[in-house]
């Protein structure tokens, strides 16, 4: 025989800057949220090593430190921490059901809000040495990591916008880049096509792919890349990989339940067109306009990387969990 469910005022899915900074918020407003923290506690910042870029953070700091401040000053105030993975959700009438695996078994939650903040993964190329070398020379966001290659002869791995925006932001630091491109043409619109191959920093290997990444003490020092076509293998030094071929949002679990684009990004109020916005609100009361971080059901808001298809940056994520934390708290004034 089941347990019967465990009730809680707000319910927050993922532990990553998003989700700790809308718990942080949700606890000082009382509202005693439970964090249902994942199998990767912290995201994708628990494979990020020295960190420039987050206010506050003057002489830099580790990922998996930061996150784990950032747990510990959400704790601080009240939130409740549970180490589980959610195996399944039911939004389809209030309060909403929310099962998770702790330990093995599976407990069913319900709640009056759920804040989904299950994040994004990079997609990487699947190279032998790749997971290993992330953080250490690997990396997926040259916002983030570009200024410490500066000098340095490093690759984009990619033929996207993405990868184009990538190697335009490197070329203001590293020395050299080379786009490692399997096709023989981009697929980057011809304006970032152009400023990426006319650019005197810039080298590219069509028709390759990236076979395997080493590494000399722990960082990386090479590449082997392979012709797609004659299959020959060559190694390349660099000192630096940039992996830009996608991401990829965490939100399999919720396609049934709320709306998604076609890539799989939640959609919310910020995000919807007119004609969207007008099918949406025949399924919404009229305030869903004025809560932005609310998705297609009332009462289920999402914030961070699941959402953000553009910026993906830890202070953006942060901003977002402090929205969502904020139009939560204004929702459930309003349910009462």
């Amino acid at each position: 025989m089941h347990n019967a469910p465990e009730h809680v005022r707000v319910l927050v899915i993922g532990s990553g800057p998003s989700g700790w900074t809308a718990s942080l918020y949700l606890s000082r407003a009382m509202l005693h949220p439970t964090v249902l923290a994942g199998d990767q506690i912290g995201g994708q910042l628990m494979l990020t090593t020295e960190i420039e870029n987050f206010p506050g953070t003057l002489d830099g700091t580790q990922g998996p430190a930061l996150m784990m401040r950032m747990r510990e000053q959400a704790e601080k105030f009240g939130t409740r921490v549970i180490e589980s993975i959610v195996t399944r959700v039911d939004f389809s009438a209030r309060p909403f059901t929310v099962w998770a695996s702790i330990a093995g078994e599976e407990k069913a939650f319900t709640a009056d809000a759920v804040l989904i903040s299950t994040g994004a993964q990079s997609i990487l190329t699947g190279a032998n040495g790749e997971q290993e070398l992330i953080g250490r020379g690997v990396s997926t966001c040259a916002v983030c990591d570009a200024p410490f290659y500066r000098g340095k002869n490093v690759i984009v791995v990619g033929g996207g916008d993405s990868a184009m925006e990538d190697t335009l932001a490197l070329t203001k630091y590293a020395d050299e880049i080379t786009i490692v491109h399997r096709r023989d043409s981009f697929r980057a619109s011809k304006i970032m096509q152009e400023r990426v191959l006319t650019h005197p920093k810039v080298r590219v290997r069509w028709n390759s792919a990236v076979k395997e990444v080493r590494g000399a003490n722990g960082v990386i020092d090479s590449v082997l890349i392979e012709n797609t076509q004659t299959a020959t293998v060559e190694e390349m030094k660099t000192q630096g990989m940039f992996v830009a071929i996608g991401h990829r949002p965490a939100s399999d679990i919720f396609k049934d339940q709320i709306l998604l684009d076609e890539k799989g990004y939640i959609v919310t109020g910020f995000a919807l067109g007119e004609a969207s916005l007008a099918l949406a609100q025949t399924r919404l009361k009229n305030g869903f306009v004025t809560f932005p971080t609310m998705t297609s059901i009332e009462g289920v808001f999402a914030s961070g990387d699941v959402v953000d298809f553009r910026y993906r940056q830890a202070s953006t994520a942060a901003g977002f969990g402090t929205m969502a934390s904020l139009d939560i708290e204004r929702w459930l004034d309003a349910q009462e």
